[in-house]
């Protein structure tokens, strides 16, 4: 009898065998022998880096995921770019602000950019504020379904106006990084903070402003242009 094909059967009986006993170890989450061939969301369930969020510890592959920060192409003109990675969940008025809100997941790059050119007038942070009912503030169009939510808000003053960026997470991963200080010159699509484990940035934006992508749709920080100003970017 032959040796060669039986040594090859006894090795893929072998790594059979590893595999459901790497499969059976880390049950109901993918193990990590079948990892590098999944999708990011199938790499790392939602239910298992919430479980990470809990436990303040990670697993390194998909910190190195996370973490990622690739370069992006600003387009020119007259526009506002997306600030974030992710999906329009509302475009709502209230009294004269526009607000502007993309809703990150857990796969998204976490890094923020700006909207537009313009000079940093104000950095705020505000935290841990609950509202229970969308009727009690304005606040809660971005802020609805979070307990205890955490923010900063970097203002942007321009020739198109007066311009927030916010960065929001809920109070158990409550880890907001803002690279840019009062009185710096930042330009369209320049990084200004990065979410770490966060879920929404928001955009308020005067009512002037006419924002094109429809509500569900992806968007792209730094690229996606989400709303045209007049020529030198005067609103009038």
């Amino acid at each position: 009898m032959r040796r060669g094909p039986l040594l090859l059967q006894c090795l893929i009986l072998a790594l059979s065998a590893a595999i459901l006993v790497s499969e059976a170890w880390n049950f109901p989450y993918p193990s990590p022998l079948v990892r590098p061939i999944l999708s990011p969301r199938q790499r790392w369930p939602e239910a298992q880096i919430k479980e990470w969020v809990e436990r303040g510890t990670y697993e390194p592959g998909f910190v190195a995921f996370f973490m990622r920060d690739p370069d992006r192409n600003i387009p020119p003109g007259d526009n506002l770019v997306s600030p974030a990675d992710g999906v329009i969940k509302e475009v709502v008025r209230v009294a004269d602000t526009l607000y502007f809100v993309v809703g990150l997941s857990f796969w998204d790059v976490h890094v923020v950019r700006s909207p537009l050119s313009g000079t940093v007038s104000d950095i705020e942070e505000q935290g841990l504020t609950i509202f229970r009912d969308r009727s009690e503030s304005a606040d809660q169009v971005y802020l609805k379904g979070k307990a205890g939510p955490v923010q900063k808000i970097v203002s942007i003053s321009s020739p198109a106006g007066e311009f927030k960026v916010r960065l929001i997470t809920s109070w158990w991963a409550s880890r907001i990084k803002v690279s840019v200080r009062i009185g710096q010159h930042i330009d369209k699509g320049q990084r200004i903070g990065r979410i770490l484990l966060g879920s929404t940035v928001v955009v308020d934006a005067p009512v002037t402003t006419s924002f094109i992508p429809e509500v569900k749709s992806r968007v792209v920080a730094g690229e996606t242009v989400i709303a045209n100003l007049p020529p030198g970017g005067v609103t009038k």
